[in-house]
């Protein structure tokens, strides 16, 4: 079985799928890996450092798609909308594709991959279970985003984040607000407090109170509760525009009095719920930062423009995207881990294997022999459910 890791095409992105570390563990399971030339370059991790693993490596973007019966990459198709429909024509029947594959933001894009005859799976799909912790790309990306985020608030901030006392007097500590206390949010938070910031949180989940408590941060509890707040895989669920109208009413004073902001509530294949206003902004104070983590999906600010930073009323807001990238070394070695521990999942005896009754290849394979053959996928895009098939290799 051989796994094909081609560079990254989109702009910017400089995370590589596979690290050099995983290798040995691949090898054992008789899994043989090749990569494009420069692959890893962009991350910290060199042509030599693979070769040394025992890894081939091949000039042309094309050649690892010619020989490699798995495709891994971070951005594929789907998510990455810049240059990723490059790769349809690369692919070939019964390939297997993984990595991100934004699966819930386009049925023409999932059906143009579809078509190519790939098995594709997506790791934004991946269970949050105990079976799947190893694997779960989604909550890495979610920690290393969440980290960023403050520490570019920070550097943005006119001010500093810890109380210091010095011959010029005592320095009041910097207030950080967090709305949104998933993977990303929690990491945030934890960040924030490291740098001494005077920090709290806010997530319509009532399971979130005790996170957010567990590292140091102040939990805002609202007079208004969400319904159905969070499927079954621990995701927030939408609400109506009523409770959403409450919400903002309610948050208002809290972020006039913040100096920054993280908002980080995502709802997965809808677009961000706005939570902070034009005139909540109009309220906070000169120089204060909004940094927004949904902008991909639109933003959680009114006022966000996605992957660009612009002031209003004083007021910074960073809509940047791909901020994973940003920690290219450590988010690779993470996401290599993710994917490396799929890989073992996945293959076995030199064999894919296509088991449904496997929650965690049931849930994250999207397209099978033309077809998409993912329940939820469906549901969403309000396709018709297929006949039953067994499972199999």
């Amino acid at each position: 079985m051989i796994v094909g890791v081609p560079r990254e095409s989109f702009p910017g992105e400089l995370r590589v799928a596979l690290t050099p570390a995983v290798v040995p563990n691949l090898t054992k399971a008789g899994i043989e890996v090749v990569l494009e030339a420069g692959a890893g370059v962009g991350a910290g991790y060199p042509d030599a450092e693979y070769l040394a693993k025992g890894i081939k490596i091949v000039p042309q973007r094309a050649d690892v798609f010619r020989a490699a019966d798995i495709i891994v990459q971070v951005l594929s198709y789907g998510s990455n909308d810049k240059s990723g429909k490059g790769d349809l024509a690369l692919l070939h029947r019964d390939q297997a594709l993984i990595g991100f594959l934004r699966p819930l933001g386009s049925l023409e894009t999932v059906q143009e991959i579809a078509a190519t005859g790939a098995i594709s799976f997506s790791v934004e799909l991946m269970p949050r279970t105990t079976r799947a912790q190893s694997m779960d790309a989604l909550s890495s990306m979610g920690t290393i985003c969440g980290y960023k985020a403050v520490l570019i608030a920070a550097d943005t901030l006119p001010r500093m984040f810890p109380m210091l006392t010095t011959a010029a007097g005592t320095i009041t500590p910097g207030r950080v607000f967090v709305i949104g206390a998933g993977v990303a949010g929690l990491q945030a938070i934890a960040t924030a407090r490291r740098l001494g910031a005077v920090t709290s949180a806010y997530d319509m989940r009532p399971a979130a109170k005790e996170q957010v408590h567990s590292l140091g941060g102040r939990f805002v509890e609202l007079p208004i509760e969400a319904i159905d707040a969070q499927d079954a895989g621990g995701y927030a669920r939408a609400q109506s525009e009523d409770f959403y109208r409450a919400q903002r009413e309610l948050l208002g004073r809290v972020v006039a009095e913040s100096d920054v902001v993280i908002t980080a509530a995502v709802i997965p294949g809808q677009k961000s719920p706005v939570l902070v206003t034009r005139e909540m902004v109009a309220r906070m104070a000169p120089g204060s930062v909004i940094v927004d983590l949904a902008s991909e999906r639109g933003g959680n600010c009114e006022l966000t423009r996605p992957g660009e930073v612009v002031i209003e009323h004083g007021v910074s807001i960073i809509g940047w995207i791909n901020l994973a990238s940003r920690v290219p070394y450590h988010a690779s070695q993470m996401y290599a881990r993710n994917i490396s521990a799929f890989l073992l999942h996945l293959v076995k005896d030199g064999k894919l294997q296509l088991n449904l009754e496997d929650e965690i290849i049931r849930s994250t394979l999207v397209t099978k022999q033309g077809e998409i053959v993912n329940p939820r996928v469906r549901e969403f895009y309000k396709l018709p459910a297929l006949a039953e098939k067994q499972g199999g290799n």
